[in-house]
């Protein structure tokens, strides 16, 4: 019986962390440090289902696929999103029982290699624009651009990079399972990276598309589908801010699904960073979420506890 149900949403800096490499070694260690972030909320009493970001592993696994496509035959990006969804879920699992063990608490833990149904008219996929893998010469971008109909952008200073569709999630084709397990009592790791996109075929079938869904949508589709009280949104910042970065800047201790829609009319969360988490937050709390909390990693615990972050009511 699930009495206190949160999803926590962790953002990129819960893997790896600005500056370093990216290795196994230093991946692991970040995913040990957040697993005891997330022991103390469930040592607090809540039921815990576990997202978290993709971008740059998924950036690495492609820029393999080009560095070795004279010698092994590149794979799609929705193949490409589940490998990176394996090695996190992995990653997450081996530290979050490790931790659980240290801490006295006797609770299993399992990730779910998750798709996620997008609509095949979706206007996203005439539109790209999500920026992904490595960056290329002008040169090179023509010759993709040509031989495999890639959208390119330029990006100042650094070269051409690959765009591809983020269309909206519609549901998660493994919903039904997470919520099984969950209810059963699992700490449950899904729709790592905003799940591997996905549309539905003749008779059933499903087919892997190329595209990357926001995993900030796909975390409040899925704190609905588990019922969940609250969604915990990680980032690098301890609060949501109007003005973030200029003089004046404010931080935000509270925000009302009203107020939240003015701001993101007034342009003051980017479409980049905070907008996503924004938008999030009031599709789940319009369809019957109790709150949202967005802050750090660090302030977590003390997020749900109502000592730092922002607030989000309806």
């Amino acid at each position: 019986m699930v009495e206190k149900a949160v999803v926590v949403a962790l953002g990129g800096n819960a893997i790896l962390r600005h500056q370093e490499m990216g290795t196994a070694e230093e991946q692991l260690a970040n995913v040990r440090r957040t697993s005891r972030h997330i022991v103390d909320i469930i040592r607090e009493g809540y039921d815990v289902i576990i997202t978290h970001g993709n971008g740059p592993q998924v950036g690495d696994i492609l820029l393999r696929n080009e560095m070795a496509k004279d010698t092994l035959p590149p794979m799609p990006l929705d193949i490409c999103g589940a490998e990176s969804q394996g090695m996190i879920g992995y990653m997450l699992q081996q530290s979050l029982n490790e931790a659980l063990r240290e801490a006295g608490l006797a609770r299993p833990v399992v990730a779910v290699l998750t798709q996620t149904l997008v609509k095949g008219d979706d206007p996203a996929f005439g539109n790209p624009t999500k920026p992904i893998g490595p960056f290329y010469t002008a040169m090179q971008a023509k010759r993709l651009m040509v031989e495999k109909g890639w959208k390119m952008v330029q990006i100042r200073g650094r070269g051409y990079r690959r765009v591809v569709p983020s269309p909206r999630p519609v549901t998660l084709v493994e919903g039904e399972v997470i919520n099984r397990l969950f209810r059963g009592g699992a700490v449950v790791i899904a729709a790592g990276g905003g799940g591997i996109p996905v549309v539905a075929g003749p008779g059933g079938t499903l087919r892997g598309v190329e595209g990357v869904v926001d995993k900030d949508y796909t975390a409040a589709l899925l704190a609905r589908l588990a019922d969940a009280d609250d969604l915990l949104i990680l980032t690098d910042v301890d609060y949501v801010f109007l003005n973030y970065g200029c003089p004046g800047q404010q931080a935000l201790r509270e925000m009302t699904v009203a107020e939240a829609k003015q701001h993101l009319e007034a342009t003051h969360f980017p479409p980049g960073t905070m907008g996503p988490k924004i938008e999030a937050a009031i599709a789940f709390l319009e369809a019957g979420g109790r709150r949202v909390v967005i802050t750090s990693l660090d302030s977590a615990g003390d997020a749900l506890a109502g000592r730092v972050g922002t607030w989000i009511h309806r």
